[in-house]
Parts: structure tokens; sequence; C-alpha cells
């Protein structure tokens, strides 16, 4: 398997100052420890882009991205709309984050990877269609499935969510939408505090938002069996054209936002299990994009596994 990397440096000035759990010090521990296990040689690197404030709209309204804009130019310490810290490059940083994935979904529809990982920041499964918060601006994940829907003119998207805290925001924005699935499984009770079993969708929606919680403590045998008994057998039906990772390493033993359990081999297991989704659906095609994670040393080892696993 072939995998593109799309890591933009300008992510880097994204700046919530060294105090800040989701600090500029995630991305430098990702790049250094794929350096670091001579993986980064063999990674197709991707060309990135930014996003254009149109393209923003595939899943944001007009209003939040005038006043994200407005609050991070005029430099505000946080989004007025939620628990997002930002500063003046934030801005810049946000849409590259975003364009990263559609330069991603491009990199693997035209042939030049099988799957990719978009190392981005600000992460974004917390931003809604009108609300940022989570320290998430814009939804990355989202807007990344909804430009593969329009650009390359495929009809269904499954993104697997395994961060320890519950993805509301990609669950809002495809909560009444039956082109994709969104499959999560989260810490509960825990921030945000969504994200029950009984939340399925709404409308033609109904059906195509799985939730899985599972309690602090949980590891493999909690997630595998979700994994195993509950998404590969609704991806018989679903049989989704493009797979989608809400890459979230803060579902791992050690990290001092999340009380989960998983370790790096978890992760590598997972992540062969969503290939196989990949394999027999969607032509190999995976675009993973980094969301929590917040041990430095635990992020990079996680992902570092991940990103074997993906390479095959």
């Amino acid at each position: 398997m072939s995998t593109g990397i799309a890591a933009d440096p300008l992510c880097r000035e994204h700046d919530t100052g060294p105090l800040h759990p989701e600090s500029v010090a995630r991305f430098d521990a990702i790049a250094g420890a794929l350096e670091d296990a001579g993986l980064w040689e063999g990674l197709v690197k991707i060309e990135t882009r930014s996003a254009t404030e149109a393209e923003l709209g595939l899943c944001h309204t007009s209003d939040y991205i005038s006043l994200a804009k407005y609050d991070i130019l005029e430099g505000a310490p946080e989004l007025a709309t939620g628990d997002t810290a930002v500063c003046e490059r934030t801005w810049d940083a946000a849409l590259r984050a975003a364009g990263s994935v559609f330069s991603a979904v491009d990199a693997v529809f035209s042939g030049q990877a099988d799957n990719a990982f978009c190392l981005v920041r600000p992460p974004g499964h917390h931003a809604s269609a009108a609300r940022g918060m989570g320290f998430c601006v814009f939804n990355n994940i989202a807007l990344g499935a909804r430009y593969a829907m329009k650009q390359k003119k495929i009809g269904r998207v499954l993104i697997v969510d395994w961060d320890v805290h519950h993805g509301n925001g990609t669950q809002d924005i495809f909560y009444e939408d039956d082109s994709v699935f969104v499959f999560d499984t989260h810490q509960s009770p825990w921030f945000p505090g969504t994200g029950t079993e009984n939340e399925t969708g709404v409308g033609e929606g109904k059906g195509t938002t799985m939730n899985c919680p599972v309690p602090a403590g949980a590891g493999r045998k909690e997630f595998t069996e979700v994994f195993e008994g509950k998404l590969l057998p609704a991806m018989e039906v679903f049989r989704p054209e493009l797979v989608m990772i809400a890459a979230g390493f803060d579902s791992r033993l050690g990290d001092p936002l999340g009380e989960l359990k998983l370790v790096d081999e978890d992760f590598a297991y997972l992540t062969k299990l969503v290939m196989e989704i990949a394999r027999k659906h969607a032509g190999n095609r995976i675009i993973s994009v980094l969301e929590g994670g917040y041990n430095h040393s635990g992020l990079a080892s996680a992902t570092v596994a991940h990103l074997q696993a993906l390479m095959g």
C-alpha cells in the first residue's frame, strides 16, 4: 500500500500557547516520530493548499465563517462560540488544515496514494455547522467528506471516529444525511456529553449515525467488540465508497484528557479492521485526519503504529 501524508508547516502557526493541551508540540512530536521511525521517506508527500471560504460553506454557515474570521483576525484570544483558543495566524492554519484534507482526497482518488494521513491542526470534529468549540474551528473531516462527494461524484462515505471525545460536530452536520455514515466510539460520560446509543440520526439520516460509548477504563476488548460486532456488519449494508478516520489518539493509555486504555498495537489493529472495510467496498481508499491526543510521546507512538498499519 502507498500512503500519502499531508503535513503542512502552516498548521504550526496556530499558536495556542505552550501550556494549552492542543499546542504546536503535537505537530512536532508526530513529525519527529515519523522521521525517527524511518517512515517519513516511505510516505508520498502530498502538496497541500488552503480551503476557500466558499468551500467552507460545504459544511458551515456563512454567518459562522464570518464570525470565526472576525474573531481571529481581530485578535480575540478565543472564538466567541466556545472553548477554542486562537491567534491571528489561526485563520490561515485553519484554512490550510481543511485544504490539506481536500488535497489528500485528490491524491487518493487520482491514484497518487492508496490512502493518506493528514497531520493537521487545529482539529475539527467538535465544530458544527454554526459553532466552533472543543479546540476546533472548522470540521476538517466533514468538509473532506462533502468535498469528496461533490468533486469525485461518490455517493457514500464512512467516517470512523475513535477519539476519546464524541465527535458532536461531525454528527450534527450529517445527522439528517443518509450518504455519510458516522460511527463514533468514545468515553462516556465525558466531554461534550453527547453521543448516546439512541442518537442514530433523523429523517433521511435515520440509522446512519452509530454511537458506541464505552466507560472509563475501556480498552481493546470493548473497542474490538463494537468494531467487529457493530461496524463491520453495518458496512456490509452501507458499502462506503470512501472511508475516513477521525484519528484521535487521546483514547490512548496515559492521555491527560482521557481515561481509556488503548495502546499502540490496538490502534494498529483498529486501523487494519478499517482497511478491510476499505478493501472490500472502497477500492482501499482511506483518508485519516488527526484529531486529539495530548500526551506527546503517546500521541507520537500511536500515530507511528497507525501509519505503519496504513502502509501495510
